[in-house]
Parts: structure tokens; sequence; C-alpha cells
């Protein structure tokens, strides 16, 4: 697919969710998933997931707060997990305001309702200031659409906010590794390990590991790998589970994101449709697993 048919595919789905977020999602659903969605008796993670967009997401202000990456912290401090708050420098209403000369040589900026878009900044004496004044401002511009092309409720109406925060620093000095907890009424299940992201000449890879740090071949990356296939268990991954179920206990389902580097536990985000609720790289058993795991209340 083209860009240009991309950008056509983007506009034709914002153009449908502002007529009917439901239609929409039955139409993407079907594109992608091959077959219609049922949300009259959902089965599948994400046939419950669209059914919570509609039935408690856009009416949920909780919801709407942990999707916020700057309101999420209040939240987090409320369940007495400050301590894994990564250090702010700064929040701003606009780029106009972000005091580049007076913030320290290393950072990140990011809009509080965006994905992936990440403004990483390894040594501030080599950044072109008016060039990352130009990508904050073209994200700004793109805020609606995050909630707009798959009908993800719950980031419509969020305060754009612009957020500094320090560098996670690794060994390696690449970006950290991600460790993404699916997290069913409160109990995580599995981690989601993202390796390789943002390394140039590789792509992302994403595996499954249960607490016992047993490989689970929930996708198709993780059912092609050897028989012997394993990674590193990290240092405090136990202290990541746990903090994963108190943050989730409120939720149906919410993947609880961390970063984790030598030990120490850092909160990134409560995602609560990855994929836009769309992930079409779980294996077809492992979403009727997990969607059997999501009690969703009547």
């Amino acid at each position: 697919m083209s860009n240009k048919d991309s950008k056509i595919g983007k506009l034709f789905k914002q153009t449908l969710t502002r007529i009917s977020p439901q239609l929409n999602t039955r139409v993407v659903y079907l594109v992608k998933f091959k077959k219609p969605i049922n949300l009259k008796e959902p089965k599948t993670l994400d046939e419950k997931i669209q059914w919570l967009k509609f039935n408690t997401y856009y009416k949920n202000p909780l919801v709407t707060q942990c999707a916020d990456k700057y309101a999420v912290r209040e939240y987090i401090e409320n369940c007495g997990c400050g301590e894994i708050l990564n250090e702010l420098y700064g929040v701003y209403d606009k780029v106009e305001d972000i005091p580049w000369s007076s913030l320290p040589n290393q950072f990140v900026v990011k809009w509080n309702f965006g994905c992936g878009q990440n403004l990483i900044v390894f040594d501030k004496f080599k950044l072109d200031v008016d060039d990352a004044k130009k990508k904050l401002n073209d994200w700004y511009k793109t805020k609606d659409t995050f909630y707009l092309t798959y009908s993800e409720m719950q980031y419509r109406g969020i305060p754009p906010k612009l957020i500094c925060e320090k560098l996670i620093e690794t060994e390696d000095g690449d970006v950290p590794v991600d460790y993404k907890l699916y997290c069913f009424n409160g109990v995580p299940d599995c981690v989601l390990v993202c390796c390789k992201r943002g390394q140039k000449d590789y792509e992302t890879e994403y595996y499954f590991f249960d607490k016992d740090w047993n490989l689970k071949r929930y996708n198709k990356r993780g059912k092609e790998a050897p028989a012997d296939f394993t990674l590193p268990k990290p240092e405090g991954i136990d202290k990541v589970f746990e903090y994963a179920a108190r943050l989730s206990e409120p939720f149906p389902f919410v993947r609880a994101d961390f970063y984790l580097e030598k030990g120490k536990v850092t909160f990134g985000e409560l995602t609560f449709t990855p994929c836009g609720g769309f992930d079409v790289n779980r294996l077809p058993e492992t979403q009727l697993y997990f969607g059997n795991m999501v009690k969703l209340s009547k």
C-alpha cells in the first residue's frame, strides 16, 4: 500500500467514526479479520475490547484519565506506586513554552495523547531545535486521529499537554526494552517483551512470556521461534508483575507497560486498546484464550 492509499484509508476510517464509531469498527474488523465482529456475544479479546469501547470507555472518566499520559501520573500516585514514575522535567501547553536551553543534555518530549511519537534527545547540543519544534507541532495536528482512526473513544477530549521526562538510560545506549503486561480483571497473565525497538536496521521483535519466564507461543513470531528459544530473564520482572496487578485492578482488561533497567521499574503507560483492538498478529487460539479471561459487566 502506498502512502497515498494509506492516507486515504485513514481519512475514510476517520470519516466513518464521525458518522458512527460502531460502523467504523465493524468495517475495519471485517477488513482485518475477514469476518464480521460479534458485539452481542463477544468471545475474542479484540471483540471484547470493541465491546468495552462502546459500553464502558466512552463514559468512564478513570479510563480517560489513565489514557492521558500526563493525567495518569495522579492515578499511579493514588495507587501508592509513585516511586515508579519517571522523573518529570516539565509540562507545557504548547511547543513555544518549552525552555530548550534549560533542559538537561538528555530528555524525551511527547504529547500526552500520542502513540509512538516520542522526541528522544541523546545529546541536546546536536539537536536541531527548529526541526524538533516542527515535528512536535506536526504531531499536534494529528491529535484527533488517535481516537478517530480506530474509534478509540477513551482518547477523545484529552486536553493536549507536552511532557518532558528523563531519558531512561540503558547499558547499550539504545531505546529501553518495553515490557507490556496483559492484565485481566486485575490479574497479569503474561508479558509481551519488545526487543530491538527503534534500533537501526532491525525490525522490532515481540515475544510473550509468562510470570515464570516460559515462552508462550501466543503470536506469530513466538509460534515460529525454535523449540529452545528464550530471552534472558530480567532482574526485577517479578516486581513488574506486582505493580501491574495493583494498577490494573479496576479494569476488565488493560495492558500495563513498563521499562526495567538494572532492576529499576519505570512506569510507561496504560493501554486499553492495543493496536486499536485489531491485533492480527495474535493467533486465533490466543484471541479466544485472552477473551475468555475478560469478564464483562452486562
